[in-house]
């Protein structure tokens, strides 16, 4: 079993330290329970603006030059993310660093100075990123179907935010709206890889000691609603149409979250997977097909993504739909099973070879759920999956009334789609 430890500073942080054996690396990652669906309407887009001007200056580093210079020089990896439920700041450099990186890191996140100078600039920067993602349809197309199933709520904006709210933010959102989430009640510290327990506990214990106790400011509990099968559809001259074909789930703290990791990988978790053979071997029309579920703290969907020929776009539709509705009303056969769980225990050990995946392991689990499994606890729960569960999970979630579909590509008119948009 993974040896990691897990406490709590006098503050309220919680740190998560992970050892490995003989690894020549280290990764820190820092991950604050702040996203998109912690803002307002005014403020749609502050979460992940405010994770680029934590690179842009700080009080002992005030120049985005003495950041990026200082982890360039010693050839560190290093980047951030803003969810909607939570943003991540990670640095990964070779062991020895590991007293450099930790200032560092813990200098973008408590020190950033939100100079308005580098605000103005960034809000370009920030702006081409939201016209970059338009012209990707293989990924704006899951920003569609969030809107689809959510609306206008928080679950339902793009995480990046709007352009005429972008332009419009200022220095005094950005404190206003730190001082309100980035505390450290909040705040997850997670060292993984080769370094001195003891040592690092006193070095990190010393740099994140400042992060105020605040109360934390929650977010809007997600409503769901839906009566029928819902379809969007987004005209885009194109060589390809990207869809994503799912239905309403469940939260990411139902222990049936396992049930669904095997029914993905039976549908579309790999080149043998159901709806590759189907689709891709079969039909020859998409190079990518996918399925799995998206989970968060009070709502949650699984979604089969591909990107399909515009002229077997129905075919696919409708193979995609046959499929679903043979997991909710035929027995997985013990072979198929046996085959999909090995599939998924396989992935999860490769993807802990490194320091950085073992960190993000790890902190992920506790930014979503405040609890912490090991992988071999994660593997038991994978193995309890038996093929009636996910016959009765399957019928449960694949119903019309739970039914979406979002699509981009050259289509104007929606009616013919929804025609067959039902599993019976």
């Amino acid at each position: 079993m993974r040896d990691f430890k897990r406490t709590n500073l006098k503050n309220g942080l919680r740190l998560i330290m992970v050892p490995r054996a003989g690894g020549l690396a280290v990764t820190l990652l820092v991950l604050v329970e702040a996203g998109s669906k912690y803002e307002t309407r005014e403020t749609n887009g502050l979460s992940h603006f405010l994770e680029h001007m934590c690179f842009k200056g700080t009080t002992k580093r005030p120049r985005t030059i003495d950041i990026s210079k200082e982890l360039d020089g010693i050839g560190a990896e290093y980047n951030a993310f803003t969810g909607q439920e939570y943003t991540g700041y990670y640095v990964k450099a070779e062991a020895h660093h590991f007293d450099q990186i930790a200032d560092v890191l813990s200098d973008i996140y408590i020190n950033p100075t939100f100079d308005p100078r580098e605000i103005e600039k960034e809000k370009g920067v920030i702006i081409e990123e939201i016209n970059m993602y338009e012209d990707l349809p293989m990924q704006r197309v899951h920003e569609h179907f969030d809107r689809l199933l959510y609306g206008d709520q928080p679950a339902g904006w793009e995480i990046g935010g709007q352009k005429e709210v972008i332009r419009r933010l200022t220095r005094q959102d950005f404190l206003k709206y730190r001082r309100e989430h980035y505390v450290a009640g909040a705040t997850i510290v997670v060292l993984a890889g080769a370094f001195n327990r003891v040592k690092a506990a006193k070095i990190l214990s010393r740099l994140f000691a400042g992060i105020p106790a605040s109360s934390k400011f929650g977010k809007v509990k997600t409503k769901e609603q839906q009566e029928k099968p819902e379809i969007m559809v987004k005209h885009k001259e194109s060589d390809q149409t990207h869809l994503v074909l799912g239905c309403r789930a469940f939260s990411v703290f139902d222990q049936r979250r396992y049930v669904l990791d095997v029914l993905s990988d039976i549908l579309g978790g790999g080149m043998s997977s159901r709806l590759w053979q189907r689709v891709r071997e079969e039909l020859g029309a998409a190079y990518y097909v996918n399925a799995g579920p998206s989970l968060f703290s009070d709502h949650g969907y699984w979604a089969v993504s591909a990107g399909v020929d515009h002229n077997k776009l129905e075919v696919v539709v409708g193979v995609i739909l046959e499929e679903l509705r043979k997991m909710a009303t035929q027995s997985v056969a013990e072979e198929e099973l046996r085959q999909a769980k090995d599939h998924l225990i396989g992935r999860l050990i490769l993807s802990l070879e490194t320091s950085d995946k073992l960190a993000f392991f790890y902190g992920g689990q506790e930014v979503a759920l405040r609890s912490l499994l090991s992988p071999e606890q994660m593997i038991k729960k994978i193995k309890t999956v038996k093929s009636h569960h996910l016959r009765d999970l399957a019928h449960e979630i694949f119903q019309n009334k739970k039914l979406n579909l979002a699509l981009i590509g050259p289509f104007k008119e929606e009616e013919r789609l929804r025609k067959i948009l039902r599993f019976a």
